[in-house]
C-alpha cells in the first residue's frame, strides 16, 4: 500500500508543479488554488507513505520521479529543448533512484 499512496504523491506533487506554470506567478487564481492543493495532497500522501517505506527510499522516489516527470513535461508541454545535458541529468536521476532502492534494504 505504501508505494500505491508513494504514487499518488508523486501524481500530485507533479500536477502541483504544472499547475504552478500556468499560474504565471501566482496571478491566475485557479491555478494557484490547484498548485496549492497539489502539494497539500502530495505531502500528505508522502506522510502516509512514510508509515511503510523507509524515507530515504519513499523521498528519493518521490523527488527523483517527480523531477524527471516535470523534465519530460517541459520538454511536451512547454517546448523546452532537449539536450545532451538534460539526457544526462535525467538518466543520472533515474539510476540513483534505482540504486537507492537497489540497496535499501537493511
Amino acid at each position: 500500500m505504501g508505494y500505491l499512496t508513494l504514487c499518488g504523491a508523486i501524481a500530485a506533487e507533479v500536477a502541483a508543479t504544472t499547475a504552478m506554470k500556468y499560474s504565471e506567478g501566482f496571478s491566475r487564481l485557479w491555478p494557484t488554488l490547484l498548485t496549492a492543493a497539489g502539494y497539500v495532497l502530495s505531502f500528505l500522501l508522502l506522510a502516509q507513505t512514510l508509515k511503510s517505506v523507509g524515507i530515504g527510499t519513499a523521498y528519493a522516489i518521490w523527488a527523483g520521479a517527480g523531477t524527471a516527470t516535470i523534465a519530460v513535461i517541459g520538454l511536451t508541454l512547454f517546448g523546452e529543448t532537449l539536450t545532451p545535458a538534460r539526457v544526462v541529468g535525467i538518466a543520472l536521476i533515474i539510476g540513483g533512484v534505482v540504486v537507492l532502492n537497489l540497496g535499501g534494504a537493511h
